[in-house]
């Protein structure tokens, strides 16, 4: 169950083969994606992770890499492989301003969620509507006063952005509560 939100686990379905090729699903990782809750109340789900690419499926790789990332939470973003999660927002609250070294794509799934850019830009997202974050500074906000929203994030590594004096930007996640740098 996801915190304090009372929303919907989250599960997630791992296909793999058998020792005949035959695809059937994976149990070695159980199908319900544990949600942390963060100091600000917001609950995150990492809900598979990678750390290289192409990505190595032979043996099993891939899922002692996601194994290894629950049991030691990443920071928002992995610099070498990709993460796929799911965040509940709490009622009327608005996550801190925030940029990561990646190339994100947000899918609203349940609520409204105000994008809100450093320049002051917003944009209302709905459910099913989806945001491509490019390296820049951002927040979301909860639009509601009374029901909790759900933002599913897949979230891949890129070069630093570098302006057009030179100014290399870097991750600044630094005002999360609770969440670590990127490694």
């Amino acid at each position: 169950m996801a915190g304090n939100s009372g929303m919907r686990p989250v599960k997630r379905f791992i296909t793999t083969h058998d020792a005949n090729g035959k695809t059937t699903f994976d149990t070695s990782i159980p199908e319900e994606a544990p949600f942390k809750v963060l100091p600000d109340g917001a609950e995150f789900a990492l809900c598979y992770a990678t750390n290289g690419f192409p990505v190595q499926l032979n043996d099993g790789k891939d899922l002692a890499t996601y194994d290894h990332y629950t049991k030691n939470l990443p920071g928002v973003t992995i610099s070498t492989g990709t993460v796929l999660r799911v965040v509940n927002i709490r009622p009327g609250s608005t996550a801190p301003m925030h940029r990561t070294v990646s190339l994100d794509y947000g899918v609203v799934i349940e609520g409204e969620i105000e994008l809100i850019l450093d320049s002051g830009a917003k944009r209302l997202m709905q459910r099913g509507d989806m945001s491509v974050q490019r390296g820049t500074n951002h927040t979301w906000r909860n639009t509601s006063d009374t029901e909790w929203a759900r933002m599913l994030y897949v979230l891949q590594p890129a070069e630093p952005v570098v302006l057009a004096g030179g100014q290399v930007l870097t991750e600044d996640t630094h005002s999360i509560p609770g969440v670590r740098s990127s490694t």
